[in-house]
């Protein structure tokens, strides 16, 4: 397999483009009491802000904000206590750092048309591909704003309940071309993929899925890749989440050796330092794999 060592992909956020020829790192703001990581650590605007603020130094390109927790076995919150989470933190943070690229992890049309309106909110990213709501494509499409589209078989409460795949791969470029197509039809253009690491995949599927990930190439689309501190990590390590770190770096730069755009991480600082030494190797010496 050879490595793909950058395109010239170019996503519109707000009033500039932002260029993804170089992978950049996407950081990890969870405002819930129950994500398997940071459950319960940003529970405040303050400390939510805090924490940003000190992603943005670090050199992330943009922050997501997640207000639902999608951990395996996790129910959805209703509505209302979404909105609720999201809009002192979404306040807070655009407040500070007006210039900053923010992503909001939805699943919910109505809550994406809101942060967009209300917060100036850039990117929408749902777990779900379009599936738990049929009017996040339509709504996407109305907001102009670019969506990540991501695989995931089952719904959070579901999905690790026995998965399986026929091709992983291709099962998933199926899942992604139907979806696609019907994205295109509302006229949105500004798509990001996301395979959907630990959404209704084994351990072995997560790793035969990093293995191949430069196989999705075939779309031409910029590709986010989160397995921050997941279980395909520390169980194979025999650890915790909180000591999947240094497991966390190794996978991403197997990631950004085949292919990925976007790092989506708890851990920025580390991120940034994994593409950075990438980028040397690729681009001094035409390092492939």
């Amino acid at each position: 397999m050879t490595s793909h060592p950058g395109r010239p992909y170019l996503i519109r956020v707000g009033n500039q483009l932002l260029s993804l020829e170089r992978p950049v790192v996407m950081g990890i703001i969870n405002v819930t009491p129950d994500s398997f990581y940071d459950g319960g650590r940003y529970d405040t605007a303050e400390m939510a802000r805090l924490k940003a603020g000190q992603m943005l130094a670090d050199g992330a390109s943009m922050i997501d904000v997640g207000a639902c927790s999608t951990r395996p076995g996790s129910p959805p919150v209703d509505q209302e206590t979404e909105k609720e989470r999201l809009k002192p933190v979404l306040h807070n943070i655009r407040k500070s750092y007006p210039e900053a690229v923010i992503s909001v992890d939805t699943f919910r049309s109505s809550i994406a048309s809101w942060v967009v309106k209300e917060f100036d909110v850039q990117i929408i990213n749902d777990v779900s591909g379009g599936r738990l709501d049929p009017d996040m494509f339509r709504t996407i499409g109305r907001l102009k704003v670019p969506y990540v589209l991501m695989h995931m078989q089952g719904t959070p409460n579901s999905m690790q309940n026995n998965p399986v795949y026929q091709d992983i791969v291709g099962d998933i470029s199926v899942f992604f071309y139907e979806r696609l197509s019907e994205l295109r039809s509302y006229g949105v253009s500004d798509i990001i993929l996301d395979p959907g690491f630990g959404f209704g995949k084994t351990i072995d599927h997560n790793y035969e899925l990093l293995s191949r990930l430069d196989e999705f190439a075939m779309f031409d689309m910029p590709l986010l890749v989160g397995m921050s501190r997941k279980s395909m990590i520390y169980k194979v390590l025999n650890n915790s989440p909180e000591s999947a770190l240094n497991g966390t770096s190794v996978l991403n730069t197997v990631a950004l050796l085949h292919g990925a755009s976007i790092l989506r991480v708890h851990d920025v600082k580390q991120a940034v330092e994994a593409i950075n030494l990438v980028q040397k190797l690729k681009m001094s010496y035409g390092f492939s794999v």
